[in-house]
């Protein structure tokens, strides 16, 4: 009785792992007559963006916490009324970064010795006008913005595009399983399954923070062209 349950304990361990695996991958039902051909295709579409993501703050520096926090906020306070002053509505502006750090001096054998504080408050700004966003930086540098990182150009509403990257998709499948086709001596007799592995369009990832100069020259962003991806894995049966 003892080896019989060990026998049935093993056997039961044995065949989990395989029905684990059979959840994981998922496989077609359908019973193919002819030849089954798997294709992986990506179609793409191009859009200019027209959205602009920028992060731009202001670090003050102060002997005290107090002093570093209120030369922030009163600096910051300049920076929003400038941005709302270039039309930028409050649902465009979001705090991203509030911080205060103790700076400390370190000499040769010596304990670290507090010698002030930095304080940093960051914006995150999204310009839905591109052309002007570079006028609006350069006017919130001249109103004590000192950090600016971006842009990071998006599309607001990329589902149309996505659309016709999906179609560009399909056709592309078709037209490439009729290919294989051909060059088999078979025909396609047709389409067994078709799955979406998702939409791509990656905006260029944001430049590092940079420290604003009080002066700059006339700042100007060029929006080019995105790409936006779509890729669908394709079974189409030939014979």
């Amino acid at each position: 009785m003892k080896q019989a349950w060990l026998a049935a304990l093993f056997l039961g361990a044995a065949i989990a792992p395989a029905g684990a695996i059979a959840q994981q991958t998922p496989t077609i039902t359908q019973n193919l007559a002819g030849t089954r051909l798997d294709l992986s295709v990506t179609g793409e579409s191009t859009r200019v963006p027209d959205v602009a993501m920028i992060s731009t703050g202001v670090v003050t520096k102060s002997p005290t916490a107090s002093g570093a926090i209120q030369q922030a906020a009163t600096r910051m306070e300049r920076v929003r009324a400038a941005l709302k002053a270039a039309g930028i509505a409050d649902r465009d502006i979001q705090t991203s970064n509030l911080s205060l750090n103790p700076e400390y001096r370190y000499e040769n054998n010596q304990p670290p010795q507090l010698v002030g504080y930095t304080a940093t408050n960051q914006l995150s700004v999204r310009f839905r006008d591109i052309r002007n966003s570079g006028k609006i930086l350069d006017a919130l540098v001249k109103e004590g913005a000192n950090q600016i990182s971006g842009p990071n150009l998006t599309i607001d509403q990329p589902d149309a595009a996505l659309d016709e990257a999906r179609g560009a998709a399909v056709r592309m499948g078709r037209a490439r399983a009729e290919l294989y086709a051909r060059s088999l001596g078979m025909r396609v007799v047709r389409l067994v399954s078709v799955s979406e592995g998702g939409g791509n369009y990656p905006p260029p990832p944001m430049p590092p923070m940079m420290m604003a100069r009080a002066q700059s020259a006339d700042t100007k962003i060029e929006a080019g062209e995105q790409k936006l991806s779509v890729t669908l894995a394709m079974v189409f049966e030939l014979q």
